[in-house]
């Protein structure tokens, strides 16, 4: 019954960790977890214990590992000598909540890896302009608008509107090709 219970108190770290380290959940602390899953444990040894499993689930999150990779790491700790390696009830709970959880992990790292604001959409037309507010015939050239749709993950987008006329469209369309161009180098040279 002992071990069930350290198990799920471990548990309860990793995902606490997990929560404050890849969710940004300011309101998981350290102190947190101490008192409602190691109120026993002196604060040292916590803070050690903590640290470790942070650091454990820090790599294997930077290493996206898979479960060959997986196994081959915890066993690894678990060989380690003195205070630096893990028990095997505690390569057990890393290992049970990885599994569980990679994806997850995975997901999180890379949403707050991306810049932000994302282009979510873009839409474009031509206008003629046929007379002025006056009511005078407009002899200028066509226009272009684009709007274009951003927008960070989770909230709602906004919208950037452009206008071109034909000199403007014809510079962005030279950039485009100048960017085009440096991709297809980089991707000939790998």
């Amino acid at each position: 019954m002992a071990d069930a219970e350290a198990a799920k108190r471990l548990s309860g770290l990793l995902n606490g960790i997990s929560q404050s380290v890849f969710y940004q959940k300011s309101d998981v602390t350290e102190q947190l977890l101490k008192a409602e899953l190691f109120p026993e444990l002196p604060l040292g040894e916590f803070t050690a214990l903590h640290d470790r499993m942070k650091g454990l689930l820090r790599s294997m999150a930077s290493a996206d590992m898979d479960h060959a990779q997986l196994e081959a790491f915890l066993t690894a700790q678990t060989r380690k000598q003195g205070s630096g390696g893990v028990s095997a009830e505690q390569a057990a709970a890393l290992s049970r909540f990885w599994k569980s959880q990679r994806v997850r992990v995975r997901e999180s790292v890379l949403a707050q890896s991306r810049w932000e604001p994302g282009l979510r959409g873009i839409s474009w037309r031509v206008d003629l302009q046929a007379a002025d507010s006056q009511g005078v015939a407009a002899h200028s050239g066509p226009v272009a608008l684009v709007e274009l749709e951003v927008g960070r993950t989770g909230q709602d987008s906004e919208f950037v509107c452009l206008e071109f006329d034909e000199a403007r469209v014809n510079r962005v369309l030279k950039k485009m090709a100048d960017i085009q161009e440096s991709m297809d180098r980089i991707i000939q040279q790998t």
